[in-house]
């Protein structure tokens, strides 16, 4: 466990996407953990309404896909608590169809806040971490940003960014004693499949109904069944976070756990099997 810092806390957390669900559900656990928590949602007073008042929560406006709003959110939490140790990237939201369904309005506005939206407070918040050679970046990711599915392509595809940037980060920060994870959860028993987090796509293709239409009826079964417990996904990120060694990835749940298992085995069957030509193409030696 890290030591307590002089102004009493753990550490400063900085979490996107915190007024509700998974986001707010870990500010609760950082704070009962001793930690401070800086807690950003588009609506300031939703934060405080879900996680009350505390000297040792910041709540903030915050549109991640605003740059300069996030500059001025990092610098209001380095003045209040004079550091941030812990970024949680959380913010985001999912878009249910096939890709030739996905209209490109959605598309973007997805990019804009599951990727441009992270950078955005990624960057304003390396400088702080750098000065100070330390810190955490924990970008949320999915199961479908390590295995896309029908329905989830366009979704997919932007979690498969978050894992590609969050792997770099994790070479390019190492050196510096920062450490970036990409967390993957599976299916958790929050609103993520209600109409606030899930958009669907509104244009409807037959050619389709056996594959992302399937998905989107068993969307409907699954909404608030899912298996996984945010209450214990909220834990295990504090668990992750007094880690003195955190992973490049984290799966959460033991439906990302299979999911991963079946595209490795899936991935090196295939790999083998085309193996030949793979490497046909090298210059002769």
């Amino acid at each position: 466990m890290a030591d307590i810092k002089q102004d009493g806390f753990k550490r400063v957390w900085f979490i996107t996407g915190a007024s509700r669900g998974i986001g707010a559900l870990i500010a609760e656990a950082a704070l009962a953990d001793g930690n401070a928590v800086v807690a950003t949602g588009r609506n300031a007073a939703a934060i405080v309404e879900r996680l009350g008042e505390s000297a040792a929560l910041l709540p903030l406006a915050l549109d991640v896909t605003d740059e300069a709003q996030a500059r001025k959110a990092v610098q209001a939490a380095v003045e209040t608590f004079g550091r941030v140790d812990v970024l949680v990237n959380n913010a985001g939201f999912g878009l249910l169809g096939a890709v030739e369904e996905s209209a490109d309005k959605d598309v973007r506005r997805m990019y804009d806040t599951n990727v441009f939206g992270l950078l955005n407070v990624t960057r304003a918040v390396l400088p702080a971490m750098r000065a100070k050679r330390s810190g955490h970046v924990i970008n949320i990711s999915s199961v479908g940003g390590y295995r896309a599915a029908a329905g989830f392509g366009v979704y997919s595809s932007t979690k498969f960014a978050v894992e590609g940037i969050t792997e770099a980060m994790h070479a390019e920060l190492k050196p510096l004693g920062i450490h970036a994870t990409v967390v993957e959860p599976g299916y958790f028993r929050t609103d993520f499949l209600d109409a606030s987090s899930l958009l669907v796509a509104p244009d409807v293709i037959g050619d389709y109904d056996e594959t992302s239409g399937a998905v989107r009826r068993k969307a409907v079964e699954m909404n608030h069944n899912q298996p996984g417990d945010p209450q214990k996904l909220a834990a295990a990120m504090v668990t992750l976070v007094d880690a003195p060694n955190p992973p490049l990835r984290l799966a959460l749940g033991t439906d990302t756990l299979a999911a991963i298992a079946a595209k490795n085995a899936y991935v090196t069957q295939e790999t083998e099997a085309w193996k030949a030509l793979s490497a046909s193409t090298d210059f002769a030696a």
